[in-house]
């Protein structure tokens, strides 16, 4: 049944996340069951931002990144207010306030405003200091405040950091990246690839330190360093040294390290993490931690009226009583994911319908599994799951049923062709895995992961998915089905089998049918390798059971 009244919907925040839930609540909107105003800081249609390094390096385009129409969603009824900011909720008489003056009534709110990049403290630098009291009124502010990075110094969030980096790549200049996380390193192999002189800094002593083990991140190491990337490990960064212009202006020339290093370049990208954009939700008395407190329906802790999804959410159930203090810290964090913010923009939007047509509401959202953390980049593949952390000769408990330890972890390394496996299991199931320079055996193993199987007892066997003689058809498991291929939107083998069965013949094809490679794009490669598989078995053969 339909509602007589429609359920007045405000989005803040037009980012991938934002423009999900704006696709799923576009047949409610074209039924007059819900009334949805969508409030975007950036003047343009919703981009992908997980392809925004690939856009920098010149391997993406404008069009290929947009992910909505945003005139199919005006003309069903969608009201876009873009290259505004709300300032303002007001949670009492249900109205948010928009920086042109503006002022809309709500019955449910969702904030998808997103994260920034950190800005670290270094000499010459003004950290930013966006203020909680007064949120940003133009969208080149909200990660700012009054104080812009000096010339020469960029993170890499949106389309006009892109621009800066893609300007360092054309004139092959020397860019200096701060920060070994995935995305920080992604940058660096593309621009690499394309001709810059790339340099990475960072203090720990290996790269991406959160998702891998030591011996994973000497082989990703030398991985880099046949790249043609320079790598400056145990180098913490203090300050940062100015050159200037022709026209006399300071701009960037080097990092300074504590220990007194110098290191030149031409642009700085800085790569240290994200932290999420709860002003809003703080002003309006909302209670934040890490992200903005949902709970597994994503509604806030402190108004069911107001939901919070993508990088801005911090799910985790609510205390019985929220100020009591049975959470000091509230465990967990938003996960930074876009696959996960995808299935809660989903999630969300089924509720949103169900409480437009007064229909029950969906059960609550499910925990989310670990995620797949993938670098994508071309000729090194690395793919870490779950806790990888300890070693093989930890002392462990002994199981007394078969006098075994609990715990048991198993380790292949040939670094000098960039090899690399590390299993940790308990009760032979998958509790974390690293696995580098093996894509087959990665696909197989994250299968594994995400049935929750017995791996079989000799381990070893594992590793014969990328021998010499190895062909897709070999890895099983792997092309069964069900495996998994796209883990940003859930799309498995059987989806992309029929999308070719239907007459999709290119991976653009694929992606288009069952927006597999559409997220952060790591499964593009597994795409054309299960078209080659079905284009070898001329379209007769099933996929492998």
């Amino acid at each position: 049944m339909i509602a007589t009244i429609a359920l007045r919907v405000v989005l803040v925040g037009f980012g991938p996340v934002g423009a999900r839930l704006v696709e799923g609540l576009l047949p409610d909107v074209r039924s007059g069951a819900v009334r949805l105003t969508v409030v975007g800081a950036e003047s343009v249609e919703a981009y992908n931002r997980v392809l925004v390094a690939e856009y920098a390096v010149g391997r993406a385009d404008r069009d290929g990144m947009v992910v909505t129409d945003a005139a199919a969603a005006e003309a069903a009824g969608v009201r876009l207010a873009l290259g505004v900011t709300v300032t303002a909720i007001d949670r009492a008489r249900q109205t948010v306030t928009l920086s042109d003056g503006t002022v809309e009534a709500y019955d449910r709110v969702v904030l998808a405003t997103g994260a920034r990049a950190n800005v670290p403290t270094l000499y010459g630098v003004d950290r930013p200091t966006p203020s909680r009291s007064a949120p940003a009124r133009a969208a080149e502010l909200l990660d700012t405040g009054t104080t812009p990075l000096p010339a020469g110094i960029t993170v890499l969030r949106d389309l006009a950091d892109a621009e800066r980096v893609q300007e360092a790549v054309r004139k092959r200049r020397r860019i200096v990246v701060l920060g070994a996380g995935v995305l920080g390193l992604e940058l660096a192999l593309a621009s690499a690839a394309e001709g810059a002189d790339v340099c990475v800094v960072h203090h720990g002593e290996i790269p991406m330190a959160r998702n891998l083990d030591r011996g994973g991140g000497l082989v990703l190491a030398r991985a880099l360093a046949r790249a043609g990337v320079s790598v400056v490990a145990h180098s913490r960064a203090e300050g940062v040294g100015f050159r200037l212009t022709a026209e006399g202006t300071p701009t960037f020339d080097a990092v300074l390290c504590a220990d007194g290093k110098s290191i030149a370049g031409d642009l700085l990208v800085l790569s240290c993490g994200v932290s999420a954009r709860t002003e809003l939700a703080h002003l309006a008395g909302l209670p934040v931690s890490t992200g903005i407190l949902v709970d597994r329906r994503l509604r806030s802790w402190g108004d069911d009226a107001i939901s919070a999804i993508g990088d801005c959410a911090h799910v985790v159930e609510r205390p019985d009583a929220v100020g009591s203090g049975a959470f000091a810290v509230p465990p967990g964090a938003p996960s930074g994911l876009i696959g996960p913010g995808w299935r809660q923009a989903d999630w969300l939007a089924r509720s949103i319908s169900a409480e437009a047509v007064s229909a029950a509401e969906p059960e609550p959202l499910a925990d989310e599994r670990a995620g797949v953390v993938m670098l994508k980049a071309e000729d090194v593949d690395v793919v870490a799951v779950g806790s990888a952390f300890p070693d093989p000769w930890d002392a462990e408990p002994i199981d007394v049923r078969n006098g075994r330890p609990a715990r048991q972890v198993s380790q292949w390394a040939d670094p000098e062709h960039g090899s690399y496996v590390k299993l940790v299991t308990r009760g032979g199931v998958l509790e974390g895995l690293v696995c580098i320079g093996m894509p087959r055996t990665a696909a197989e193993l994250t299968l594994l992961f995400e049935r929750g199987s017995e791996l079989p007892a000799d381990r070893s066997v594992l590793l014969r998915h990328d021998g010499p003689d190895a062909t897709p058809a070999s890895a099983s498991a792997a092309s069964a089905p069900e495996a998994t291929v796209c883990w940003c939107n859930g799309v498995t083998v059987g989806h992309v089998h029929d999308s070719v069965r239907d007459g999709a013949e290119t991976v653009a094809c694929v992606s288009a049918a069952t927006r597999a490679g559409t997220g952060c794009g790591g499964c593009k490669g597994r795409i054309a390798e299960l078209l080659d598989l079905f284009a070898s078995t001329d379209g007769t053969q099933e996929v492998v059971v």
